[in-house]
């Protein structure tokens, strides 16, 4: 399938998401669509699947003029599209999941399992997709889920596969995989089209790269082309791209978690008996694909979320089971997961947030009255040093874009002295420019002696930052390692396998 499109623009009230944009994805082509987060490539990809109607231009399949008005007619005309977050019942089949909206029936409308069952094993061997079509989603690796995704887009026909940020919950070995199937559609004439931030990916999959930035098109690139030139189109500035960071000796041990057992929300065992310690001046990455566990061991650290065994220590003082507030006053800093949900008041504004963690503390409160003219000088020296884009420092925070949204979070955690420095998925949704920034506040606390443990699913910002690498697997460490360990031999460490650990 040959798509093309021109001049697609579309508005949301004034804001203008997609401007004339014009792109072309030949048959048996890997094309991929770079840009940072917010640049537009949700809102394209939403469009051509018949999501969105675009508010100028044209769609051409094949050379003709084509317009979806639902995402239904996109799949039947041919489109198949991966979301980033996959688009699955967890408690059905394999088969049920592949043929939910196209179900072969029988007599009475009945599903026809057997026929359904036969087609997913006939597609799945034909694109080298191996998946049980009787096993539940629910249990299934991710990357098995993706292969499901995949497998109910070629099982609809699909000629053009839209591929959104497909590797982000991925082991590096499933990300092995995923490449692999896409090359081999592409070769049997499948269209691909890749959407993706992460540069080593893109440089290593893609025959054409198409750069968008605040929703035009500013570019082609070769896969030839470094990162760092690929970086600075997609931002429109240089960027650099690697973690500048002195060898430091680590001091005495800040934190100490040591046989901690902690359930998530469905009262099971998150994290099963997990031992860990942070020295002063180092940085420990926590490594694992999502879902193993370092969300709730995180939470239990900041005071969110009760320890039912186990203990956690900072600088000698017991802090298991304490309140936030106490975990805070212990000189622990925590930039949550969710920036949103548990970073800000997305009703209040930059000012007020900056001092969400010292609110009636002086010089922010004066005989229980807030002294606002504290809070307000605090915000504009805050923005200025962290260089936080606001309007008005009395903006709602809600307004700022999401790395300046985490800018505020980071400029707050980091305005008090500290002893422990906790950040959960730091960059995540955030640019490469934003990224960069974030990387350098992690660096210069743990340069000024904090111990810093940060907590990432990106295997790349795990071994630029680590001192050491320690990974959750299933709700335990699976080992820690050297951050000159092989990406192959952590990845391994990820799906649990057992491998030597060492001490850096």
């Amino acid at each position: 399938m040959r798509l093309e499109l021109r001049g697609i623009t579309k508005r949301f009230g004034t804001f203008t998401a997609n401007h004339q944009i014009d792109l072309t994805v030949e048959p048996g082509q890997i094309h991929c669509l770079l840009g940072e987060n917010g640049a537009g490539k949700s809102t394209l990809m939403n469009v051509i699947f018949g999501l969105l109607q675009p508010d100028e231009g044209e769609i051409l399949i094949d050379g003709v003029p084509t317009r979806f008005a639902n995402s239904g007619e996109a799949v039947r005309r041919g489109i198949g599209m991966v979301h980033q977050h996959f688009m699955l019942v967890p408690v059905f089949s394999v088969t049920e999941n592949v043929v939910l909206g196209f179900e072969p029936t029988k007599s009475f409308d009945r599903l026809d399992h057997q026929r359904a069952r036969e087609e997913i094993r006939s597609v799945s061997q034909a694109y080298n997709l191996e998946v049980d079509p009787d096993a539940i989603v629910e249990e299934l690796p991710v990357g098995l889920q993706q292969r499901v995704e995949i497998l109910k887009a070629l099982s609809h026909d699909a000629e053009l596969l839209i591929l959104d940020e497909p590797t982000a919950v991925l082991t590096p070995q499933e990300i092995d995989a995923l490449m692999a199937i896409m090359r081999s559609l592409a070769d049997s004439g499948k269209s691909i089209l890749f959407i993706s931030h992460k540069l080593k990916e893109v440089k290593a999959i893609s025959d054409v790269i198409t750069v968008i930035r605040q929703g035009e098109v500013v570019g082609s690139a070769q896969a030839t082309d470094s990162e760092a030139q690929l970086a600075s189109m997609m931002v429109g500035r240089d960027v650099t791209l690697t973690v500048d960071k002195a060898v430091v000796a680590p001091g005495e041990e800040v934190l100490a978690i040591t046989d901690l057992v902690v359930r998530d929300d469905r009262g099971l065992p998150a994290v099963n008996g997990v031992s860990l310690s942070v020295r002063a001046g180092e940085i420990v990455a926590l490594a694992g694909v999502q879902g193993n566990g370092q969300t709730e061991l995180v939470e239990a650290i900041a005071g969110m979320r009760p320890v039912e065994s186990g203990t956690i220590t900072v600088r000698g003082v017991d802090i298991t089971n304490h309140t936030p507030r106490q975990v805070l006053d212990a000189g622990v800093a925590h930039v949550p997961e969710d920036r949103q949900l548990h970073g800000l008041v997305l009703s209040m504004s930059v000012a007020d947030n900056l001092v969400l963690n010292t609110p009636r503390r002086a010089p922010f409160a004066r005989r229980g009255s807030r002294n606002l003219a504290a809070v307000a000088a605090n915000a504009e020296q805050l923005v200025k040093r962290f260089d936080i884009r606001t309007t008005s420092t009395q903006a709602l925070v809600s307004s700022l874009s999401g790395g300046n949204q985490q800018k505020v979070i980071v400029a707050r955690e980091l305005s008090r002295p500290l002893s422990l420095f906790v950040a959960s998925q730091p960059t995540r949704g955030l640019d490469v420019g934003s990224i960069e920034y974030v990387h350098r506040q992690i660096v210069s606390q743990r340069d000024e002696g904090i111990g810093v443990l940060i907590v990432s699913s990106e295997l790349d910002e795990v071994l630029a930052l680590g001192d050491r690498i320690a990974v959750m697997h299933a709700g335990q460490i699976s080992g820690v390692v050297d951050p000159s360990t092989s990406r192959e031999t952590i990845g391994l460490l990820m799906t649990g396998a057992h491998v030597e650990s060492t001490n850096a």
